[in-house]
């Protein structure tokens, strides 16, 4: 088994960063289906287009989304083709959590 350098370990961190917030998590699902703009996915995940343009920026200086200047538009796609397989790997995992656990007073997490 490999060992993960200093690099990897970054790299997984910007990447549950991303994943610690739903909104985010909800951009990069949704663009692990197709590229899109920001607007459309501000409507679909029930978010204003300064909130989606604060989740973008996020994602883009984490390096998991690029933007793709389209005349006067710009739209968004994962950064690297390794991150939507990955992504419905995640999505396969079974969790148990427990009640008390994340989020509520008195987590140890």
């Amino acid at each position: 088994m490999a060992t993960a350098t200093l690099t990897h370990t970054a790299a997984l961190a910007r990447l549950g960063h991303a994943l610690s917030d739903s909104t985010r998590t909800g951009v990069l699902l949704a663009l692990r289906e197709a590229p899109g703009y920001p607007s459309d996915l501000a409507s679909a995940l029930g978010v204003s287009r300064q909130v989606m343009s604060n989740h973008l920026t996020c994602l883009r200086g984490c390096g998991l989304v690029e933007a793709v200047p389209e005349g006067r538009r710009t739209w968004y796609r994962l950064a690297d083709a390794h991150l939507a397989p990955a992504l419905d790997e995640l999505l396969r995992v079974v969790l148990y959590v427990e009640p008390d656990c994340c989020g509520r007073e008195g987590c140890t997490c």
